[in-house]
């Protein structure tokens, strides 16, 4: 297994209309196949390939509290080209 490098994390508390609308944005970037992310000088730009691995994952952690996480995540090797799946959301 190799070393992970973090090139850039950011979590900022967002309204749901916030949140929807960062991911339509998001989804115009993966559409032209690139996205700048900055913040605080930080920059970081991500070129995405036509295609990738997308896992959708939800979770439920009971603590003090009942906390819930929805979380998506793309996963690419650069040059390697994927089967595509077929998940349906609805």
């Amino acid at each position: 297994m190799g070393r992970e490098t973090i090139l850039f994390k950011t979590e900022e508390k967002k309204s749901a209309r916030e949140i929807s609308n960062t991911f339509r944005l998001i989804a115009d970037k993966i559409d032209a196949g690139t996205m700048t992310l900055e913040q605080g000088g930080n920059e970081v730009s991500v070129t995405f390939p036509a295609t990738m691995e997308m896992q959708l994952k939800v979770e439920e952690e009971q603590g003090a509290r009942l906390k819930k996480k929805f979380e998506v995540e793309l996963e690419w090797i650069p040059g390697e080209q994927g089967a595509q799946g077929s998940t349906r959301i609805s």
